[in-house]
């Protein structure tokens, strides 16, 4: 709690008990004003550039008018009034807080999975739980999903947009003659993500089945967050590698050709892990001396091994009516391998955005305040 503010040396400085300061720098400030002059009241959208203003822009006072409340005045004859509380709360934020909460990485050992019914998608508050689950731990295993072919697009819009692509706005997960993907085949899948050969790659994924008569066709995920880090921990050098190394990622049919470069470890500017881009029946190695070939060939083998170590995977069998929502940037997901003689299994699938359900768990949020 603030105990002075005032105006001093061209900015705002708090100050506390213990005679701790912020000090806040005026344009920083003016960027926030949020009065009828600054900000287009319908659609939050700013009236004016802040690269407009003056380099020298000065706060010339600062006055609270109620508790908590204060008026602000700057050089170039602008004035408005700010709530030190929210000022204080937005200078403690950090660079990437989103107002989503942060991932949590899990093994293995996790123990319960989050689960939720369908019907409770339209209780704001159990939705809000639910997707706050998703949003820490990457996924989301919903129930009660009506298994009406098309259903998995109704739940895609209840989180996000769906996106259409080469495989339509929704694709069917079965075993099929001549498939063009080993996806629609019977055999197991190693775990990897969807198409990184897109660009951008598909944020999320949902997987609804409607009918599963098999004993196999265990669904898999795995962690890719605890995977990289795990390498970083363990293999400094393999993770710098692959953080810095671009593989190409190609997909092709009759139709379709596509091809994005990315590393398989994707880092953001302050060095943690963003994404994880995995798919070893479709990644191709640039060339280079063969010194380097081998370098990068075990690092690639090491973080493959790990990817499919037991200790990273999760299973579990999708029973009719269920669906399973993961991030296919942060998730690796596969499948065990079934017999298709013991019966049909037929799962349908789409993809999401990424931001959807940040968006809607921030919208969520306004009534938590």
């Amino acid at each position: 709690m603030y105990v002075a503010c005032r105006a001093d040396d061209r900015s705002i400085a708090f100050e506390n008990q213990g005679g701790a300061r912020i000090e806040i720098h005026p344009r920083w400030l003016r960027e926030r004003c949020m009065s009828d002059a600054s900000i287009d009241q319908r659609t939050g959208q700013r009236l004016f550039n802040p690269s407009d203003l003056p380099s020298d822009l000065a706060v010339t006072e600062v006055v609270e008018t109620a508790p908590g409340l204060l008026r602000v005045g700057f050089s170039d004859g602008h004035v408005s009034v700010f709530s030190a509380e929210a000022l204080l709360a937005e200078a403690r934020r950090s660079d990437d807080d989103d107002g989503a909460p942060a991932p949590e990485t899990w093994m293995a050992t996790l123990g319960t999975l989050p689960r939720a019914h369908w019907r409770d998608t339209q209780d704001p508050k159990a939705l809000r739980a639910m997707l706050s689950d998703y949003l820490r731990l990457g996924f989301l295993i919903l129930e009660g999903v009506p298994t009406e072919p098309g259903s998995v697009l109704a739940a895609g819009r209840r989180f996000g947009f769906v996106r259409d692509t080469n495989f339509g706005e929704l694709f069917d997960v079965r075993s099929v003659p001549e498939a063009s993907d080993l996806a629609y085949t019977a055999l197991s899948l190693d775990p990897h993500t969807d198409n990184p050969y897109r660009d951008p790659v598909p944020g999320i994924q949902l997987l609804h089945c409607l009918v599963n008569e098999t004993q196999g066709g265990l669904s898999t995920l795995v962690d890719g967050l605890a995977v990289a880090e795990t390498l970083r921990r363990t293999a400094p050098a393999d993770f710098a590698l692959l953080a810095a190394t671009k593989l190409r990622f190609l997909y092709r049919d009759r139709d379709t050709e596509l091809v994005a470069c990315m590393p398989q470890i994707e880092c953001d500017a302050a060095g943690r892990v963003h994404a994880v881009h995995c798919s070893p029946r479709l990644d191709f190695t640039g060339f280079r001396p063969a010194a380097e070939l081998d370098r990068l060939y075990r690092a690639k083998t090491e973080f493959d091994r790990l990817c499919r170590a037991p200790e990273f995977e999760i299973r579990f069998k999708l029973d009719p009516g269920e669906l399973v929502m993961f991030d296919n940037r942060r998730l690796l997901h596969g499948r065990t391998d079934f017999d298709p003689a013991e019966g049909l299994r037929h799962l349908q699938g789409c993809y999401i955005d990424g931001d959807g359900p940040r968006s809607l768990y921030r919208v969520l949020n306004r009534g938590e305040a």
